[in-house]
């Protein structure tokens, strides 16, 4: 691991510094006077910008290469944070937001694709599992920062701090810049004929953390919880990501995966109903309720990406894999950016608790989905896949994944078809 630590501390940087700043904005905007649904459209600008981005920057990283990328995209980043405090209006700050997504999946990507090309295959599993515990713990203790709020430009400050010094250990190290190829990507229709049920999974999963990112310290804010209560329920919810992934990718792998899906949707939209009734004043008890909806809700829907990746790998050629995994991240991108957006206009027109309902929404519509799938055919795992843990990142750390291969042509047409089971 030695050679790849300095890749690790810069994205620990990264990430504590990303962690804060989507958490903070919301604190902020919310201070500000923008409305829930405003607040929404803000924040959804960081999804729209991270899609955007996984076009644009690796054809950049490819022509001037990975170091003078990584300096590039961190100095854009840092005059992105820095001006939302220049200048404070709904229009730049989403403006900010888009020029922020795309500088950290370009940052991201630097990372992931030297990570990817460091790691021999046969520690590719050790490498990834690394790389995902530092990822969670940075986002985790970057909510904490918060703490430091003075209503002025500190945390501005120390998050452009935090993406700069992210440059020190990238640029310092002496391992040799790897070549960033191509993640092609199947067609999404084809993809949806053959996997469905992991399509349905990413667009869900998709809705429901984009709106949990963004909108989950907006929540906080408008129940009446303090930076620190704040800081603490945006990291709860990432420790029950950390936590319960496992046992449910366990569990997913020794039965059919599209079971442990709906199991997973279901119990994430009771725990979301939970949290909707979950009101009342602020006190220590309410507060308990929620930590404790939080993490299970956290945990519950973290899962739902890395299962329906699972679900990829076990339908889909070998040949296929970095093609089919990079069509669902999109998608899932896809349903991030629109989730800020549907969910703050449902907060503001009806509520803080409005966000739990639309989590239980969102999880009930991917249950129902899932359950169709399963009523119009049952099928075995064509390939021997297995879970990892994971979350939404680029198309460059696929690469870790140790059932990936790369892409080498188009392959068959073989999965699911629609016909249904005999009775």
């Amino acid at each position: 691991m030695a050679p790849i630590a300095a890749l690790l501390v810069g994205v620990a940087l990264l990430l504590l510094g990303g962690g804060l700043l989507g958490t903070l904005l919301a604190v902020r905007g919310s201070g500000e006077g923008f409305s829930d649904a405003v607040v929404g459209i803000v924040m959804s600008g960081y999804f729209v910008g991270f899609f955007l981005g996984t076009f644009l920057a690796p054809g950049i990283i490819r022509r001037i290469g990975h170091i003078r990328a990584f300096a590039l995209f961190a100095a854009l980043a840092t005059c992105a944070v820095l001006m939302h405090v220049v200048l404070v209006s709904p229009a730049w700050w989403f403006a900010f937001r888009v020029v922020t997504g795309i500088a950290l999946v370009a940052l991201y990507t630097v990372i992931e694709s030297w990570l990817s090309a460091r790691s021999e295959p046969i520690e590719r599993g050790r490498v990834f599992a690394v790389y995902m515990a530092v990822t969670l713990a940075a986002l985790a203790a970057g909510q904490h920062l918060l703490r430091l709020d003075d209503g002025g430009a500190l945390l501005f400050a120390l998050v452009a701090i935090l993406v700069c010094a992210a440059m020190i250990p990238v640029t310092l190290t002496s391992q040799a810049q790897p070549v960033l190829h191509d993640t092609p990507r199947l067609n999404l229709l084809h993809l949806y004929h053959r996997v469905p049920t992991a399509v349905a999974g990413a667009l869900f999963s998709g809705l429901a953390m984009g709106a949990f990112w963004a909108l989950g310290p907006l929540f906080a804010t408008r129940s009446g919880l303090i930076d620190s209560q704040i800081a603490w329920f945006m990291s709860i919810g990432i420790l029950g990501g950390m936590l319960l992934q496992w046992p449910i990718g366990r569990l997913s792998d020794r039965h059919d995966r599209r079971y442990a899906l709906l199991a997973v949707a279901i119990l994430a939209a009771v725990v979301a109903f939970v949290g909707a009734f979950a009101g009342g004043e602020p006190g220590a008890q309410r507060l308990g309720v929620l930590y404790v909806v939080v993490f299970l809700y956290g945990g519950l829907a973290f899962a739902i990406y890395p299962v329906s990746v699972a679900h990829l790998m076990d339908h889909l050629e070998p040949s296929d894999l970095l093609q089919g995994s990079s069509t669902v991240l999109l998608l899932h991108g896809v349903g991030a950016a629109l989730s800020p957006l549907l969910a703050g206009v449902a907060m503001g027109r009806f509520g803080p608790d409005a966000l739990w309902m639309f989590f239980a929404i969102t999880q009930l519509l991917l249950a129902v989905a899932v359950a169709w799938r399963l009523l119009v055919r049952r099928r075995a795992a064509t390939f021997d896949g297995h879970f990892l843990p994971m979350l939404r990142t680029t198309p460059a750390a696929l690469d870790m994944i140790p059932d990936a291969e790369p892409a080498r042509g188009p392959g068959t047409d073989e999965d699911e078809d629609d016909t249904p089971p005999a009775l």
